[in-house]
């Protein structure tokens, strides 16, 4: 576990986490692209739709171990490792949203989002 975890930069972690976290609520938001990824995906949203808790779980793990790979690969230099891990994630999420029948704006969406909130835990790494 050590070297997981020598010589990151922690706060880098959490901020990236916290932003990309805080970024897939206004993401996801009717504000953005909620209600027309909801129709691409087949999800009654309203007003008062609120996630299940389970999810934001899984979401909110997802994010973190992302971000702490993001600061592995930073401290290893190895920013070719985290943007194939980054791309191998969207074409697997586009895969399964294609096998879904996902609308392809509901499959952009979501790869867009795994890209943005990796490009803010990369841009965390070289700022902080």
């Amino acid at each position: 576990m050590g070297e997981l975890t020598q010589g990151i930069n922690w706060l880098a972690v959490v901020v990236g986490f916290f932003l990309s976290f805080l970024l897939g609520w206004l993401w996801y938001s009717p504000k953005l692209f909620g209600k027309k990824w909801a129709l691409g995906v087949g999800v009654e949203m309203s007003e008062d739709t609120k996630p299940a808790p389970l999810s934001m779980v899984l979401q909110a793990s997802g994010t973190f171990m992302l971000a702490w790979l993001v600061g592995i690969t930073a401290v290893s230099n190895a920013l070719l490792t985290i943007l194939l891990i980054m791309f191998a994630f969207i074409c697997l999420q586009a895969a399964s949203g294609l096998f879904c029948q996902k609308s392809k704006y509901a499959i952009l969406v979501e790869a867009g989002y795994i890209f943005t909130m990796t490009l803010i835990m990369i841009v965390c790494q070289g700022v902080f």
